[in-house]
Order: structure tokens, then C-alpha cells, then sequence
């Protein structure tokens, strides 16, 4: 198996305790261990995580931005599921 036959990966992570992951981005690797790996040593050189996910990329279903439009507009209708009705209390953090 060559670099070119190794799936792409996801790469997720949690920079401090408390925070989501967020997508930092894309790595081939030949297996799940491999790809922790790599991503541990391309995204968190610095010390900037604590917590790495990998996904195979053929495991994410995604909707498409082209589509947003009606895709989203069920949920339009029912402003109770948004928080615009009272204010977040100073100190409140990650919200």
C-alpha cells in the first residue's frame, strides 16, 4: 500500500478541558493508531491540546451549503430554541 492508497482522516481537537473539538483539518494515514498519531504531531506541536479525535472522512455525512436555505428553515419557526430572550450573566464562559 502506497501514501497514495491511505484513506484521509479527520482530525479533531480540544485545545483546553471544557472546550468542544473543533476541525483543525485533514491527514492520510494507513490506520486509526497511525492517524492519532500523525495528528498529534502536526496539530499539537505547540501544546495547544489536550484530547484528539481522527474519523475517516468516508464516515461524515455533511449537508450541503447550497442547500442551506430550506434545510434549516424548519427550524425558523420555532424561536423558543433560541436564547434571545435573556442575557448571559457576566463570567459565563464557552457559551
Amino acid at each position: 500500500m502506497t501514501t497514495n492508497d491511505w484513506p484521509l482522516w479527520e482530525v479533531f481537537v480540544r485545545s483546553r478541558r471544557g472546550l468542544s473539538h473543533t476541525h483543525a483539518g485533514s491527514l492520510h494515514a494507513p490506520d486509526a493508531e497511525m492517524a492519532l498519531r500523525n495528528a498529534r504531531d502536526l496539530y499539537t506541536r505547540r501544546g495547544e491540546g489536550v484530547s484528539i479525535w481522527v474519523v475517516p472522512s468516508t464516515a461524515i455525512t455533511a449537508s450541503s451549503p447550497d442547500e442551506k436555505d430550506p434545510f434549516f428553515e424548519p427550524a425558523g419557526d420555532k424561536p423558543y430554541r433560541h436564547p434571545t430572550f435573556y442575557e448571559i450573566p457576566e463570567g459565563v464562559k464557552h457559551l
